[in-house]
């Protein structure tokens, strides 16, 4: 059976990829904040390009008229305060994220321009269909780009996922939440900011009490990235619970 180590690290990494540009596919308008803005902070320090694609229209955010401009208006805050290279709103169906054709084109399009070096998206744990939606896209994107595709990372927004990186963000925790503040519509809705600082205080737990708060990643290898998402989630589940 696996042991503690082997499920999640012990040791925190400087980033979750050390070469730029990063295209970071975020579901709704805030995701790329909560899930991994210290990253994206600590990755400007690091003079590394970051790049957002808004997936969805966030039009099931909340009860305003004019919901999806307000969240876009929140986005390109957050996005100054997180010290983007790029930010790009793909206008997706709010909770049905396509998967088709059409979408997979746009992400390779998008990929093919920017030429990025790591591809982050939501990990297959989350609770949100279109953040698992996410996932099956990047694969797919990664999985037709081959030799050329760029390394795969998924993060975590709002659940625990499959973890082989830890990133210690307590030195970028008042910039995170800076930018989790920037989106005052979906902090009406839940108390994401104590919902946030649980997971990346959460995820300090084997990284001993000199780190305040982490965020997580799993890279994934270029033979794992070969076989289908379901094929993966199997091994791992079956790995987890071997004796």
């Amino acid at each position: 059976m696996m042991q503690e180590p082997e499920l999640c690290p012990f040791v925190p990494t400087p980033l979750p990829h050390a070469e730029g540009p990063w295209l970071v596919l975020a579901p709704h308008p805030d995701d790329e904040s909560f899930g991994m803005g210290g990253s994206l902070l600590k990755a400007r320090a690091a003079s590394i390009a970051t790049h957002v694609l808004i997936m969805t229209d966030g039009a099931l955010g909340g009860a305003s008229p004019d919901i999806v401009a307000l969240r876009q208006r929140e986005t390109r805050v957050a996005a100054d305060l997180l010290g983007l290279s790029g930010l790009q709103f793909l206008g997706q169906p709010d909770r049905a994220l396509g998967l088709g054709e059409p979408v997979v084109a746009q992400l390779l399009a998008l990929v093919e321009t920017l030429q990025p070096a790591a591809l982050f998206f939501p990990g297959v744990w989350e609770m949100h269909p279109d953040h698992r939606r996410a996932a099956l896209l990047a694969w797919q994107v990664l999985q037709r780009l081959g030799s050329r595709a760029p390394v795969g990372i998924a993060y975590e927004i709002t659940g625990q996922s499959p973890a082989n990186l830890l990133v210690d963000i307590s030195a970028q925790m008042p910039g995170k939440l800076a930018a989790l503040r920037a989106y005052g519509s979906q902090l009406q809705e839940n108390n994401y900011l104590d919902i946030v600082q649980a997971l990346n205080k959460l995820r300090t737990l084997t990284l001993g009490p000199q780190v305040e708060w982490a965020e997580t990643f799993y890279r994934f290898s270029a033979a794992e990235l070969h076989e289908s998402l379901s094929a993966w989630i199997q091994h791992r589940v079956a790995g987890m619970l071997a004796p």
